[in-house]
């Protein structure tokens, strides 16, 4: 009997790691009714982090209101487990709450802050911050503002930064952050290895998908340049080429400097949580998927991390995706059988939100017909 294994990301904006999962699952059992299916949610750091963490372990999902990327007040949420909480920073800094209105320079990190606070209100000695899938490029500095470090400008006057005015930064005072951030550990789930700063870094990579022209990219770089000199000379801490520090727009970096956070491979702990190397015992295939794909992908994603483990067990990994992006030979590379598109025609993202859960049905049932009239050649 077969043994298959589903456990898909989300595609952003579209469909939840839940409902692609439920869905992939139902095509997998109307083609092999015998097969012993386990569904997984997972998630590398960015949206649905809390979802995956809620799957496998007891807590609950706390609400609260805070600002939003724009200064606009929003009703966000977050994990809590017992004394440890899952902080998701798409939920307050997300591109999905900012829809079409992207200006990576003008938006901040200021709620993610709050949420931290209000998990420590509930009495949170632990902080798992989940980053990914944001919409700003302000090195986590709105979310040390909202935890109590002051920014001041070449006259002494505090403000919030955000990617556009980092420039203006000329001091940082830590006296006061929360003092409860020094007594509690902080971890930082991380969906790239990239730096801050560079032709790798934040602005340059993932600009440009936050709304960036090339002239903000080389605005919004000198920024993070300049933020980092000055961290390092105030703080003592060296986060210009930190691995992982251009996550979230520099959130990876900001965490470190303001926080005292760890950095960590988000996927890596998701798949510890969830016991995935568990779920491989017999396994005779793997399905994954995300709403792109490209080289990036190969670079601490959620596909590479499942892949790393596949390929050790010699198991075949199946990727159905939204879009096929460049550099698809890496993924090959690091350990995916074989990778699918549920896109055949040029369409707008309206109209993909409009038609993700039936193309993602259509192309299961596609690839599932396919591998058994190969099953019996």
């Amino acid at each position: 009997m077969q043994k298959i294994v589903i456990i898909p990301d989300s595609f952003k904006g579209t469909i939840s790691s839940g409902d692609a999962g439920k869905i992939i699952e139902e095509e997998v059992r109307s083609q092999w009714p015998e097969a012993e299916v386990i569904r997984a949610e997972v998630a590398d750091g960015g949206e649905g982090s809390v979802d995956a963490f809620l799957s496998v372990l007891p807590g609950e999902k706390i609400t609260a209101e805070v600002t939003g990327p724009y200064g606009e007040r929003i009703s966000s949420y977050y994990g809590i487990f017992g004394e440890t909480a899952v902080v998701e920073m798409a939920a307050a800094a997300g591109l999905p709450l900012v829809g079409k209105k992207l200006s990576a320079g003008k938006t901040t990190t200021f709620g993610v802050g709050e949420l931290i606070l209000d998990a420590l209100d509930h009495g949170a000695k632990k902080i798992i911050l989940c980053l990914g899938g944001s919409a700003t490029n302000d090195g986590g500095t709105g979310a040390a503002s909202a935890l109590g470090v002051r920014f001041t400008d070449t006259k002494g006057n505090g403000f919030v930064p955000v990617g556009e005015s980092l420039s203006q930064i000329a001091g940082i005072d830590m006296s006061g952050l929360d003092s409860r951030i020094r007594d509690a550990e902080i971890l930082a789930m991380c969906d790239v290895y990239n730096p801050l700063c560079g032709e790798n870094g934040a602005s340059a990579v993932f600009g440009p998908q936050k709304g960036a022209t090339e002239q903000d990219i080389r605005h919004l770089e000198k920024g993070l340049e300049h933020l980092a000199g000055l961290v390092r000379e105030n703080l003592g801490k060296d986060i210009l080429q930190l691995e992982g520090g251009g996550a979230a727009g520099g959130m990876g970096a900001g965490a470190v400097a303001f926080l005292g956070a760890g950095l960590q491979s988000g996927i890596e702990v998701i798949l510890d949580a969830i016991q995935f190397e568990q779920m491989l015992e017999g396994c005779s295939m793997v399905i994954t998927g995300e709403g792109r794909i490209d080289g990036q992908s190969a670079k601490g994603k959620v596909v590479s991390g499942i892949a790393k483990r596949t390929a050790r067990r010699k198991i075949p990994l199946l990727a159905i995706v939204g879009a096929i992006g460049d550099d698809i030979d890496e993924i090959y590379e690091a350990g995916v059988s074989a990778v699918f598109s549920i896109i055949s025609q040029p369409m707008t993202f309206d109209q993909i939100k409009m038609c993700t859960h039936s193309e993602l049905r259509k192309t299961a049932r596609t690839i599932f017909r396919f591998a058994e009239i190969v099953k019996s050649i």
